[in-house]
């Protein structure tokens, strides 16, 4: 079965209204995002196990990216939001940028 993920779906998914102003930033995202169709599919699930961890996937308001956050702050809470994340980047082959001195990162898109 094929899973075509379009901006209107991921917005809904993710938890965002789709307005004219969502849909375009969305499609901004995608549009940024290198190889977003090879792996889009697998945002969804990602973005489900990450819930486990107190983790979410989101538009960001600063980059043409998705982010994943967690707002937890003690070590033994991110450790495994960290590895989870971490275990899809290097099984669907995608590049993550990590925000400087936060628990935030980036999906740049596949890796090169």
């Amino acid at each position: 079965m094929h899973i075509q993920i379009t901006p209107e779906n991921l917005l809904i998914q993710l938890g965002y209204p789709t307005t004219p102003v969502t849909i375009t930033q969305m499609e901004g995202i995608i549009a940024a995002t290198s190889g977003f169709d090879t792996f889009s599919k697998h945002i969804l699930s990602l973005h489900d196990e990450l819930k486990h961890y107190g983790g979410y996937i989101a538009m960001s308001n600063s980059s043409q990216h998705l982010k994943i956050k967690t707002e937890h702050s003690r070590a033994e809470d991110i450790e495994p939001f960290v590895a989870a994340l971490e275990s899809w980047s290097e099984k669907y082959k995608v590049t993550l940028q990590k925000v400087e001195g936060k628990q935030t990162f980036y999906i740049l898109g596949l890796a090169a």
